[in-house]
């Protein structure tokens, strides 16, 4: 009892007075990693337990905003202390000694999510994969802006992703798959750290997060449950805590985002001035690439050069430049590409439709190889061909077609021993189809594991494995529909034409274009609804027809087919 007392008179406390309160994190300055300590033995106010759910080193209040706790932890040090058990019932146990993710972390904690969402394993349904490459660049720029220093509260950020059915989200419970073999996760973004950020996108997208937990050393065990539990009861906060905290209120802003919807003008008006000046900007280097393009086409007598990816013209300058120092050397090789189209994409080979692929990440020797390696390509192409006219002949005329906007991207090799297999079937189960009584008709083959189906623009879709018996009754039964569809692909060509040339006519436009995921129904309506417009800030602008509202950075702006007009619905 004696030390005692000498130990409060040396703090400047009488025997009678009670221990001073100690805010968390304020005695060094520093902001702590976790709660201990004196901090540790603060209560929460009543019914904060229900309020707040605790995910990473943030806490999500009624669901919606992930809020640094260390803000609070100061602002409840007064109240009267609770025992620590209390806390761990509040706080998850690895919350308590988490740490925070570095951006490589970050990406390595993501790849379960990327590997659901990439979109090369969406090839055959386009406008899904226009849909999650829009939500992947807005969700990179979101991570970045999470990592630059001293950023203030970021707007919330709705996504939607198609979720690819893996081993991981294929568990009981969960939301059913479509017979595709994906379904549609809508999330909204709005956390202040790439820990929260994280654990919310895997948590939306019924992903586990057990490999953040065993990559961190920080983080103690502690079931997954509760890490992704969230609240029961919408309890938000009263209006007067965030006036007196002068805290934001994070109810307001999703609200405000769930009320109003962009607006084709609206949207115009606030991006439009960057837009024109990205694209000045860039007018050098597409100058440059025209050039370069011309005189490689020239040089080298190519049917044309493309690209897979939207890359930026700077990027594409550069693959040029590569492709024309590579000519320099190996001119006589690279001649042997006479007649094709090149495209730079992911991987080196020959595409399905004999076009040259160039790997952007293979090096010259690769690319050297694989135009000494064309000879060999054009017989296997003559081969595959036969092989299509054989199968033709088997399906009672119906032309075998590889479309590349609607399936995935296969190399020469691939395709055939696709068809190769889809041909033994045939041959070993012969369907009595009557000779060229399917003439006029398309098919495209694919690997996947689903029925035969019909598209709405008149092709079948035929996987190789299909059982003949099935495949004959699907396509005698839809063969008029397939007819009709077809008739009405050409009619929508004719007349998305037309507007097209009339749109890009009325509003000056240098070049007017849409992503391959736009149907000609959906371009068409887009265009007959722009006609009805004056708009001003398009004039010598490139326009591109999308499902998302984006300015490249080259300058080319994106707008959704069904954008919405006048003013912001509420």
């Amino acid at each position: 009892m004696r030390a005692q007392a000498r130990r409060q008179q040396r703090a400047g406390l009488t025997p009678s007075d009670p221990p001073r309160p100690v805010p968390v994190g304020r005695a060094s300055g520093a902001r702590p990693t976790g709660i201990s300590g004196a901090g540790a033995q603060r209560s929460l106010p009543v019914g904060t337990r229900q309020l707040v759910q605790w995910s990473g080193s943030n806490a999500v209040i009624n669901g919606c905003l992930e809020v640094d706790v260390h803000i609070y932890s100061e602002m409840f040090c007064h109240l009267k202390p609770v025992r620590r058990s209390c806390l761990e019932k509040i706080f998850p146990r690895w919350f308590l000694s988490s740490r925070a993710l570095s951006g490589a972390e970050a990406v390595n904690a993501l790849r379960p999510f990327y590997f659901a969402v990439h979109p090369d394993f969406f090839g055959q349904h386009p406008r899904e994969r226009e849909v999650n490459e829009n939500s992947l660049k807005r969700l990179s720029v979101y991570l970045e802006n999470l990592q630059k220093p001293g950023f203030k509260s970021l707007k919330p950020t709705q996504l939607t992703f198609y979720v690819r059915e893996t081993e991981q989200n294929s568990s009981e419970g969960q939301e059913p798959f479509s017979t595709s073999g994906f379904r549609a996760v809508k999330f909204t973004l709005h956390t202040r750290d790439l820990l929260s950020t994280v654990l919310y996108i895997l948590n939306s997208c019924s992903l586990s997060i057990e490999h953040i937990q065993s990559s961190n050393t920080n983080v103690r065990s502690q079931p997954l449950k509760e890490a992704t539990r969230m609240s029961d009861r919408p309890i938000k906060w009263d209006k007067s805590y965030y006036y007196f905290t002068g805290f934001k209120d994070p109810h307001e802003d999703l609200e405000q985002v769930s009320r109003m919807e962009t607006t084709l003008t609206s949207w115009l008006d606030n991006n439009g001035k960057s837009a024109i000046k990205k694209l000045r900007n860039s007018l050098p280097l597409r100058r440059e690439l025209d050039r370069l393009k011309d005189d490689l086409s020239q040089q080298l007598q190519l049917s044309d050069i493309r690209w897979q990816r939207s890359w930026g013209i700077a990027h594409r300058c550069s693959q040029l430049h590569s492709l024309g120092r590579l000519a320099q050397h190996n001119l006589e090789t690279l001649k042997n590409a006479k007649g094709c189209t090149i495209i730079f994409t992911d991987r080196s080979g020959m595409s399905a439709v004999g076009h040259v692929m160039l790997g952007t990440m293979d090096v010259h020797h690769h690319w050297t190889k694989l135009f000494e390696r064309l000879p060999s390509y054009f017989d296997l192409q003559r081969r595959l061909m036969l092989l299509e006219d054989q199968i033709s002949y088997l399906l009672g005329g119906i032309q075998v077609v590889y479309i590349e906007e609607l399936q995935p991207v296969l190399t020469l090799e691939e395709y055939y021993s696709l068809l190769d297999v889809f041909y033994s079937r045939l041959v070993k189960n012969r369907i009595p189809f009557h000779p060229r009584s399917l003439r006029g008709l398309q098919m495209i083959l694919n690997s996947d594991r689903y029925a035969p189906s019909l598209h709405e623009l008149g092709h079948f879709n035929i996987p190789s494995l299909c059982d003949p018996a099935n495949l004959q009754w699907f396509i005698l039964t839809k063969a008029q529909q397939a007819r009709d569809n077809m008739k009405r692909k050409e009619e929508l060509k004719v007349i998305e034409n037309e507007l097209i040339q009339a749109s890009t006519k009325k509003f000056s436009l240098e070049k007017f274009y849409k992503e391959p995921s736009v149907s000609s129904i959906q371009m068409v309506d887009c265009c007959k609804r722009l006609l009805e417009q004056s708009l001003p800030y398009l004039q010598g602008m490139h326009l591109c027809i999308s499902h998302f509202y984006s300015v490249l950075q080259d300058g080319d702006l994106c707008i959704p087919w069904n954008w919405k007009d006048g003013e912001a619905i509420k």
